[in-house]
Order: C-alpha cells, then structure tokens, then sequence
C-alpha cells in the first residue's frame, strides 16, 4: 500500500502528465486553422509537428535530462522544465509565422524533456507489485491529455480561434507548479550523494543488452502512437471528411480507450504479479500481446464504413494502451533507482525519435499520393516489430547487476 505522500505525489504527476500532452499535442488539433492562416505546406506542418521531439529527443539522447534528474532534486527539476514549457505553449497563441512557431516547439521539447527521467526516478522506489498501477496512471494522463486536448481543442478553436487557446492553455496549466512547490516528493538524501562515484554512468547502462531493446521497443510503440497523436485529426478531416466537432469527438474517444485500457492492464499486471507471477511473464505478456493486436488499426485506412473504420480505431487504441501500462515498469525494473534517471532519459530519447519520424514520414505520404494507406501500412509494421522485439529482445525483466568502477567481478552497484 502506498503512503499518503506518495498516493499525494502520484496524483500530481498525473496531472502533470495530462498537461504534458494536451501541451504537446494540441498543435495537430488545429493544424488546418493554422496551416491555413499562415500559409503552409503539408511538408512545412509535417516539420512543425515533429519539431518538439528534435529537442526533446537530443535532451534525452545526450543524457542532459537524465543527469540532472539524478545529479539534483528531482521535484524542483521538474518544477523548471514545467514553467518552461507552460510558458512555450503560451507563447504559440501569439507566434505569427512558420519560424517563430518552430522556435517555440524547439523550446518545449527542452522544457518536456525531463519528466519522464523524473517520473522514473520517482517510481524507481515504488514497490514492484504498485508499479504497473502507478506507471498506467501516469499513462493514462497521457492519454487522456490528446483526448480532451482533442475534444475541447476541437470545439474551442472552431469557436475562439486557436491563439486564444494556446494563451489560456499555457498560462493556466501554470497554476499546478503551486500545489508541486508545496508537495514535491523529497529530494536526494545524503546517502545517495556519497553514492555518486559509484553509481552506474552511461556507458554503464549502454553495455546492457535490455537497454538497447528497450530502447527500440518504446521506438516502436511511440511510432504508432505517434502517428495517431500528430495525424489522426488531420485524418478524420481530410480522408473521413468529419467536421471540426465530429472530428473532435471522435478523435477523443480514441485517445479515451487508450487510457481506460491501460489503466486495467496495469491494475492487471500488478495483481498477476502478486498472486506469484515473474514479473517477466506478466510485462512482457502485455506489452508483446499490445503492440500485435494493435496492428488491428490497418483496415481503418481501407474499409468504406465509417461506423467500421471507428470501431477498428478504438480497438487498436485499447490494445496500445495494454502496451504502455506495461512499458516502463520493464525500465525501472531493469534500472533501480539509482540508474532510473539516466536510462529511462535514454530510452525516452531513443523512442521519441519516432515523434519525429512518424509526423515527417506521413506528411510525406500525403503530400506525395494524397492518401493515408501507406501511413497505416507503416505504423502497423512498426507496432509489430516492437512485439517481437519486446518478447524476444529484452532478457528476464529483473534488476540489472551493474559492475562497481574497476571491479571486474560484477558485483552489483
């Protein structure tokens, strides 16, 4: 059972991680407004959209985010990088052309770029039977941020316009950062500073084999989501042909089955581990089975049935969700605490190159053969590969056994 400050923690970053999305994706929501009032091309809005993850991932990727989760306190860390990027998003509602705008979404990959470090780190010290819980909450924030990102997004621009969106968005979510200041999690004890010369460096982590496959199954897993996050709206408007509310609706009750079903899968998770399970057997079980069923979303982009197409959608949502609940509890698993900050910065950097990838590749698609087909094909075929690679390529999911500098012996750190 978890403590009163820690349910109270956990509950904050929820919140924290609903933000995070909505701040993140509502960009794609009004992508033909801005697209048209500025003029740009499809390509030009494949490079906006992708742009947040080219800072976010090069944070992550050079172990500046992971660093200063494990180097510093972790909860006034994450304080900066929330203001930051709050003050980005804020800053979009007034941007008046392609540059400035691109600058700013630069800036809140920089400003986003520490909280998944940060939620490892903090969840690193839960127990392992309340991880998988824990970590689908957190999830379920992410998911449910694109759901009412898209919902009210969808529905405010059509009647406010999207600058004023943007503005209320960025300045409001700022009002968190004061119940955070006041419950933060503690920060680094004194023991776990004197620990510093021997705790495990990058090149610690980047010799496990586990990390390597880690990192390329959240590459995977992120591909598909994704494309969903940064194309589905544009999808439902351009191929469907809904209007701006339909489109709202729809596009959130997608995002909704992700996040009800990760929720269950990780409520799940954690009672097959207490009831004796390895965790090995029950992770990769639901990350494997989540990313194989979720190529279900293929046929969206083919049948004719707009009542079929949907229900296919929500499906292969349901089962991305069985994935993500499941994901980083492998990592911090793996990690401890002690390594969580940096591996997980990693990984997320590794996967989070699909933020890039999979807006950019789609664009291109459209742009070139005015259809989404090839869009589905890939995501889908990436989503498998991830199963694979997370059934097949990660070993037994237990906690790593890092060797001690200049002990050869492999004692654990």
């Amino acid at each position: 059972m978890l403590s009163k400050r820690e349910r109270g923690v956990l509950a904050l970053l929820v919140v924290s991680a609903f933000i995070n999305y909505i701040d993140r994706t509502t960009l794609s929501v009004g992508a033909t407004s801005i697209q048209k009032e500025l003029g740009l091309s499809n390509y030009q809005l494949g490079l906006l959209l992708s742009a947040f993850f080219w800072t976010y991932s090069a944070c992550q990727l050079s172990a500046v985010a992971g660093w200063l989760v494990d180097r510093f306190h972790v909860g006034w860390v994450y304080a900066a990088g929330f203001l930051l990027w709050s003050a980005a998003t804020a800053g979009t509602g007034i941007t008046r052309g392609f540059a400035p705008l691109f600058g700013l979404r630069l800036l809140l990959g920089v400003g986003e770029s520490v909280a998944y470090p940060a939620y490892a780190r903090i969840l690193a010290t839960f127990p392992e039977r309340r991880r998988g819980l824990a970590n689908a909450l957190i999830d379920a924030g992410t998911r449910t941020g694109p759901a009412v990102g898209t919902l009210l997004g969808g529905l405010l621009m059509a009647g406010f316009g999207w600058r004023i969106f943007f503005l209320a968005l960025g300045l409001g979510s700022m009002l968190w950062l004061v119940a955070w200041v006041f419950f933060m999690p503690d920060g680094r004890t004194a023991a776990e500073r004197k620990q510093d010369g021997d705790a495990p460096r990058v090149v610690d982590i980047l010799r496990q084999r586990s990390a390597w496959f880690t990192f390329l199954g959240l590459f995977c897993g992120n591909y598909f989501w994704y494309f969903l996050v940064t194309w589905l709206p544009a999808y439902l408007q351009k191929a469907r042909h809904f209007p701006a509310p339909k489109m709202a609706v729809l596009g959130a009750l997608a995002f909704f089955a992700a996040a009800a079903s990760s929720v269950v899968s990780g409520w799940l998770s954690d009672r097959w581990i207490a009831a004796g399970a390895t965790p090995t057997r029950v992770r990769k079980t639901f990350t494997g089975a989540g990313l194989a069923l979720a190529t279900i979303i293929l046929p969206v982009s083919v049948v004719r049935s707009d009542r079929a197409a949907m229900t296919l959608l929500m499906l292969a949502c349901a089962c991305i969700g069985m994935w993500s609940s499941n994901q980083w509890a492998i990592t911090q698993t793996l990690a401890g605490p002690r390594a969580a900050g940096k591996w997980c910065a990693m990984q997320n950097g590794v996967g989070n190159l699909a933020g890039v990838a999979a807006p950019w590749f789609t664009g291109w698609v459209v742009q070139r053969t005015g259809q989404f087909y090839l869009a589905f094909l890939a995501a889908a075929m990436v989503a498998l590969a991830g199963a694979a690679i997370m059934v097949f390529g990660i070993g037994p999911v237990e906690q790593v056994k890092f060797r001690q500098r200049g002990n050869e012996q492999g004692v654990p750190a």
